[in-house]
């Protein structure tokens, strides 16, 4: 049963990044931590993560179309804020950062909404990749939901469905090869049970996301992403009552 549930998680949440580019911890971390434990649990994320994110790249018969330099940014940004989100981690209650990251998304969804009004103009600032690179990497250590700023970064650059997609699977594939020493340095890498198990349900889950990725174009695929977003901030929130 606890294989099962956790299979579920992966599948769900591996289809919903290969439709959108991302919420794969957002749908799967908080199950698998309660089925397998943190230790088996992140380090299942990292590896059925990786493979997610190695297959939207490099196996749907088209050349990727990353932001190469944004992500190469994002990437370089998002060490010190590892860092730091490791300190958060050990020394802050979960509660207030989940505040924070509710705070955050809700606020970043307000001026998205505006701009597509036409109450603001979204465009790219000199300060955007560094501030996102470095909260993302706090966030993906101290809470694991480090796709929200890197959402409102790559939107504000104006990308089509396929960049965005592309361009945070290429972050994320980095942020894995990155985490996974870190796993093992920290003598926190712990074998999954039934792994080939989980790694069928998250390679399904690619599959069935990539078709669903087929009819999200346009305003479609950003009204998607923003519910996912404003998911993010309710699942948050939710997190300093639980």
């Amino acid at each position: 049963m606890t294989v099962a549930g956790a299979a579920v998680a992966l599948f769900l949440g591996a289809a919903l990044q290969s439709a959108t580019g991302f919420g794969f911890a957002l749908v799967s971390a908080p199950i698998l931590f309660v089925l397998l434990g943190p230790q088996e649990a992140v380090t299942a994320g990292v590896i059925v993560g990786f493979l997610l994110n190695g297959l939207t790249l490099a196996t749907e018969g088209r050349r990727p179309q990353v932001l190469g330099r944004d992500a190469i940014a994002l990437v370089a940004w998002s060490v010190p804020g590892i860092v730091l989100g490791v300190l958060a981690l050990r020394h802050l209650p979960r509660e207030p950062l989940s505040v924070v990251v509710a705070l955050a998304v809700l606020t970043g969804l307000g001026l998205r909404l505006r701009a597509r009004r036409g109450e603001a103009v979204a465009r790219p600032r000199a300060w955007h990749l560094p501030v996102s690179g470095v909260t993302a990497g706090a966030l993906g250590t101290s809470t694991s939901l480090n796709g929200p700023p890197l959402v409102f970064c790559l939107l504000a650059r104006g990308p089509s469905p396929v960049q965005m997609r592309d361009t945070l699977a290429a972050i994320f594939l980095a942020e894995a090869v990155l985490g996974l020493p870190a796993l093992l340095l920290s003598d926190t890498f712990t074998t999954p049970r039934s792994l080939a198990v989980l790694l069928l349900a998250g390679l399904a889950g690619q599959l069935l996301g990539r078709r669903a990725f087929g009819w999200l174009d346009g305003d479609r695929y950003e009204n998607a992403v923003l519910a996912i977003l404003a998911l993010t901030a309710l699942v948050a929130l939710a997190a300093t009552v639980a």
